[in-house]
């Protein structure tokens, strides 16, 4: 029986060689909001790599959305100059398709790198003064925001559209929408950190208002054949806060606004979430999405084992799987998942003396199938 895992899926007029995704993994390594050669490097061992898709990392759409001075930005020329270098790069010597997470960090902006303790980022040190839909801050210790004003949200989604044209002349495939891990826009949506009085905040009709907003937007200006997701918390894990019931309405929402997938994640609002992880503890909430929405979803969390994704595919409880730390310490993944599944995946020409050995397979048999099934031209011929 062939994989589940390694079948071709379609989202609009993009198909997916498989069913695996390298998730958007933020980097800390760009300048002035720039691409580096560290990215060049990062996403192009991935774009070799076998997987159907890889997600660039968390891009903020303007300088204050930023979680630290060194993440990645699509909000001016000199971004958009330097991260399309790097998708030619993919593009010219890889075989997955590229996609990129749009986002705005909210109130978790101004911070140091992860290495660097992520501590608060004052304006006298470089930092900027963090904005959020209320005045709330995310725990002890923590920024307090400022909130936003109804012509600065405007402004926002504004720049949510204007990343989104730059990511369409730079040539990538898919957009995924950031609406989770506590950045701005899970923060109007819970109502742990919304506590607005206007159209954007009380019921769960209002705190979806604004994010809902941002998605009608960029979908109207990204090309219709290309598809467009959003990236969920599915649980603040939480008391009071915003909970898999609530993500329901919402992936019902964005559906009717054309939404392609969800991927499915969870948490990263508050300090004092409750969270008991292990292998694919967020995988039932990409399935109740999936069965209550009949959307694509992701599932996302501590998914390492090839047959692990295979049966959470096979099983229908999502469409895809999402490896991000797994990807970091194997980016070979898919090729060792498709040797242990009995799968064809892609090698580039340079690395084929390592794809194992098929049993009673020649090289030119094995050769030929590869070049059938990715349409590439048959270097090796079949004996007469």
């Amino acid at each position: 029986m062939s994989s589940h895992l390694f079948q071709p899926i379609r989202l609009r007029g993009l198909t997916l060689d498989n069913r695996i995704m390298v998730s958007p993994m933020c980097q800390y390594s760009a300048v002035d909001g720039c691409a580096t050669d560290w990215h060049l490097m990062h996403l192009g061992q991935f774009a070799v790599s076998g997987a159907g898709l890889v997600m660039v990392e968390m891009t903020d759409v303007e300088p204050r959305g930023r979680i630290t001075p060194y993440c990645l930005g699509l909000y001016s020329d000199a971004n958009e100059q330097a991260l399309k270098r790097v998708v030619d790069f993919c593009k010219r010597h890889g075989h997955a398709r590229i996609g990129i997470q749009l986002a705005h960090a909210g109130r978790k902006a101004s911070t140091l790198p992860p290495w660097e303790g992520r501590r608060l980022l004052r304006p006298e040190e470089g930092g900027w003064e963090p904005v959020a839909p209320s005045a709330v801050a995310s725990g002890a210790g923590a920024a307090v925001p400022r909130a936003l004003t109804l012509d600065e949200i405007g402004q926002i989604r504004d720049a949510f559209v204007s990343a989104t044209q730059r990511a369409a002349r730079i040539g990538f495939d898919a957009i995924e929408l950031h609406c989770a891990h506590g950045y701005l826009l899970h923060q109007f949506l819970s109502p742990l950190s919304n506590h607005r009085t206007d159209r954007y905040g009380g019921s769960l009709e209002n705190r979806m208002r604004f994010p809902l907003e941002v998605f009608a937007a960029m979908r109207a200006a990204w090309p219709e054949d290309k598809p467009l997701g959003v990236r969920v918390s599915a649980t603040d894990w939480a008391e009071g806060g915003w909970s898999l019931p609530d993500t329901l309405a919402f992936a019902r929402a964005l559906k009717a606004l054309g939404c392609d997938w969800i991927d499915v994640s969870s948490g990263g609002l508050v300090k004092n979430q409750v969270i008991e992880t292990y292998p694919g503890y967020q995988v039932p909430f990409a399935e109740a999405v999936r069965q209550a929405t009949g959307l694509t979803t992701i599932a996302i969390g501590m998914i390492t084992e090839p047959r692990h994704a295979e049966a959470i595919v096979a099983h229908g409880q999502a469409d895809m799987v999402a490896l991000a730390r797994g990807m970091l310490y194997d980016p070979r993944w898919a090729w060792h998942a498709a040797a242990e599944l009995g799968a064809t995946v892609y090698y580039p020409n340079q690395y084929l003396r390592c794809r194992p050995w098929v049993r009673h397979d020649t090289f030119a048999e094995r050769e030929a199938a590869r070049a059938e099934e990715f349409h590439l031209p048959a270097v090796f011929k079949q004996p007469e």
